[in-house]
């Protein structure tokens, strides 16, 4: 099984829990973004860039994830993509994507997209504090405890 990572926008703090992660689990972690990574020398981690451009880093994930797989992202049709292939799908702040929510989290997500394009600002998210680390922690836990490595 393999942890996918939709790099370009995951915070440096969740990368950093990742790969203490694979470290201690050797769990296989890929980080895919349009722009060069820096990441710990170890067999099991590695970072594939992708072309600059709309959704290429999501395109190319959706292309390599396989059943039973982790992705973590915060995109929203990236996470329902994944899903429908059979992985499961955990946001930084250790939000669980499941085929249960997603398609309501969609409409959500395309609803305040709506409201942006209409001149109405909603503000971004707030920062990632520690109850969000420790959630990711716990959400990331619970998928290597369940995953064959």
């Amino acid at each position: 099984m393999q942890i996918w990572v939709d790099a370009d926008a995951c915070p440096t703090t969740i990368k950093q829990i990742l790969f203490r992660a694979a470290a201690r689990t050797g769990a296989s972690l890929t980080l895919v973004a349009n722009q060069p990574l820096r990441v710990p020398r170890s067999p099991n981690i590695q970072a594939i860039q992708v072309a600059s451009g709309f959704d290429v880093a999501d395109n190319e994930i959706v292309r390599r994830v396989a059943k039973g797989d982790l992705v973590i992202t915060s995109d929203i049709p990236l996470a329902a993509e994944v899903i429908d292939k059979g992985a499961q799908a955990v946001s930084p702040r250790g939000e669980v994507f499941s085929p249960d929510d997603i398609a309501a989290r969609h409409t959500m997500r395309d609803f305040m997209d709506t409201m942006r394009t209409s001149g109405i600002h909603s503000g971004g998210p707030s920062a990632l504090g520690e109850r969000e680390r420790q959630a990711f922690a716990n959400a990331l836990d619970r998928w290597l405890a369940k995953a064959v490595l």
